[in-house]
């Protein structure tokens, strides 16, 4: 009598070890020989600073290498999302050396933040706030159901909504501009995307707040209250966090839908870091039948040059 319940425990145990094993192991370093081409935007951006991609470079190293506080808070963020620190380091050495001038001191943020908390600031379009502009009919695909009760699904599902219909066209009598959600709603007083040490949209941080509360405790943010979304961004004592939660994210969705396991290869995530919409990508992955996913200019750098970040932990 005993012989079915075994039969069937060891069926579960074979069937639980081969589903584990489909989820293969990217080996580090990169799989493209040469680096990426690094885009125009990135190079004007370079030359216009009157510096080179090798001097940005070792300059956040500098940076990083002498603020012991700024480290002690990475390894801590790093270690309560279970993440490898050098997966928060490679992210910034990937900004502040391609997507952003440079990187003078973690101080700096500190004081930027406390200078947005006294402007005033409104995530809205042609008067018309964001958390309004989503009510109507298109967006109804997002308030029910799991997109709901996510901030990631739900403001993904947002951002995708406003891509089909409203990008660039005219809906209801009104023209709307070919700029992205992020540009369109989240960017009232500034000309960049992304702000702070890890170059976050105030997008991302609400994509991100439920993760990070799940994770740390950190209270949720919303879109009504857009001087806590701008601080997020820019103090390093709660971005870090928001970083650390992009990154976990990535891993998952390519563990998950990619049936890869990128956390041994800095470069992958920096690359994700980089480009943003992991679960897409992983999926998009997953379809192409490609062994191994595969690193931009970004993530190249990160894996060309991993002992030297691995030397500052």
């Amino acid at each position: 009598g005993l012989a079915l319940p075994i039969a069937g425990v060891a069926t579960v145990a074979s069937s639980t070890q081969a589903a584990a094993a489909k989820v293969r192991v990217v080996p580090d370093g990169n799989r493209y020989r040469n680096q990426p081409r690094i885009p125009y935007a990135s190079a004007r951006r370079t030359k216009a600073s009157k510096s080179s991609y090798d001097a940005k470079f070792e300059k956040v190293l500098a940076v990083l290498k002498r603020d012991r506080r700024l480290l002690s808070s990475i390894k801590r963020v790093a270690k309560r999302y279970k993440i490898d620190p050098i997966h928060m380091i490679g992210a910034i050495v990937g900004e502040h050396t391609y997507n952003y001038d440079s990187l003078d001191s973690a101080q700096s943020y500190y004081i930027k933040a406390l200078a947005y908390a006294g402007i005033d600031i409104s995530f809205e379009y042609n008067d018309e706030h964001v958390e309004e502009f989503v009510k109507r009919k298109q967006f109804n695909r997002c308030s029910t159901g799991k997109k709901a009760k996510n901030s990631d699904t739900r403001w993904s599902c947002y951002e995708r909504v406003w891509n089909t219909y409203f990008r660039g066209r005219k809906v209801d009598g009104v023209r709307y501009p070919k700029t992205n959600f992020n540009e369109t709603f989240f960017q009232p007083l500034f000309a960049g995307q992304s702000f702070g040490l890890g170059q976050l949209s105030p997008l991302t941080v609400l994509k991100m707040t439920d993760r990070v509360n799940r994770q740390s405790g950190k209270r949720k943010l919303s879109a009504s209250n857009a001087k806590a979304v701008y601080k997020a961004t820019m103090d390093p004592d709660i971005s870090l966090h928001y970083m650390a939660a992009v990154i976990q994210d990535a891993i998952e969705a390519y563990k998950s839908v990619g049936k890869v396991d990128i956390s041994k290869n800095p470069g992958l995530t920096a690359t994700l870091y980089n480009l943003g919409d992991p679960w897409s990508r992983a999926a998009k992955f997953r379809r192409s039948g490609a062994r191994w996913p595969k690193e931009n200019y970004y993530g190249w750098l990160v894996n060309d040059r991993e002992d030297d970040l691995r030397g500052i932990l």
